[in-house]
């Protein structure tokens, strides 16, 4: 029976975070579309809602082709190995104190990072399958970029674990009771909040994805339910990088009056919007530019917030 209710459970996740995903794409439709003074879709039900319906009936059924000269298993393995990853990262998220969540691990933590290198194979088996010159360099700037930035993001959470002593998400929220660790943690904060940007790769750190360069980056030879994981992936993942702020540095589902799972929600909702509020307000910069900003400011700042944090422990004894 218990093994039944785990199996259910990660289904009932699995559906909920797909949905939440697709629902996102017109969140961020519409949202873009009132700070940019413009409509965004309206016409497809009561505000525009239905469109998420009509994307994915249209997704469904347009024809799935595959290149005549792309590499046909890897082709298909690819977008599978992007959505499988980011959806087995939501098994360890602690959503609140009253929501059990599906893998209670003590190296949760540990486990997030293992899924989002995963998922950089994904995408460098889409550029090189493809065959693509387009898609190649997609791949190449994704792989380059998602394993620079996972540097920086891996060292600015060890800051949390150290003052939590622990990899598991449930005790590092429960740490956070009395204090939010983005008060002690806040440039490592910073560090990793900004890693996660460049690991989804969304804007302004969508250059694997550039249209004005690279047609659609590494994806630009999928379609049909090939191009939807994919798309249903990145939305996941910021989804996914809300929640993991919110459970490392900003108190899980800890708040006065409403429930745990409320204030996780609400927490999670103002990082989803913040990261679409990014596409609306920064640029592009060029790709020696994203590197040279990682590799020249966000590692120091990781290190620097590491030797600090170890500094305040050992002089305060703990």
């Amino acid at each position: 029976m218990s093994v039944l209710f785990a199996f259910l459970h990660a289904l009932a996740l699995l559906l909920a975070v797909v949905t939440l995903a697709a629902f996102l794409t017109w969140v961020e439709r519409r949202v873009l579309g009132f700070w940019q003074d413009r409509l965004g879709p309206n016409r497809v039900g009561w505000q525009g809602i239905l469109q998420v319906a009509a994307d994915m009936i249209k997704i469904f059924f347009k024809q799935d082709w595959i290149p005549g000269f792309a590499d046909k298993p890897t082709f298909i393995a690819a977008p599978i190995i992007v959505l499988a990853s980011v959806l087995l990262a939501f098994a360890v998220i602690p959503f609140g104190n009253g929501v059990d969540i599906v893998g209670a691990l003590n190296v949760g933590l540990l486990f997030f990072l293992g899924m989002t290198s995963l998922s950089v194979y994904g995408v460098v088996l889409a550029g090189w399958s493809s065959r693509s010159k387009f898609s190649l360099l997609g791949g190449m700037r994704a792989a380059a970029q998602m394993i620079s930035y996972e540097v920086f993001m891996g060292i600015a959470v060890i800051g949390v674990v150290m003052q939590a002593g622990s990899f598991n998400l449930e005790k590092i929220v429960a740490a956070q009771t009395h204090i939010w660790f983005i008060v002690p943690q806040f440039f490592g904060f910073l560090a990793f909040f900004i890693a996660g940007i460049a690991e989804a790769h969304r804007l302004p750190f969508d250059l694997p994805e550039g249209e004005n360069e690279l047609g659609a980056g590494f994806h630009t030879e999928y379609s049909s339910m090939k191009f939807g994981m994919f798309f249903v992936g990145e939305y996941a993942g910021i989804v996914l990088l809300s929640a993991l702020s919110v459970a490392l540095y900003f108190g899980g589902g800890h708040g006065p009056i409403f429930p745990p799972i409320i204030w996780f929600a609400l927490k999670s909702s103002f990082f989803v919007i913040f990261l679409i509020l990014l596409r609306a307000a920064l640029p592009r910069p060029r790709y020696d530019q994203l590197m040279s900003y990682g590799w020249k400011l966000m590692f120091p700042l990781a290190i620097g917030n590491l030797a600090v944090t170890g500094g305040v422990m050992i002089a305060l004894g703990q």
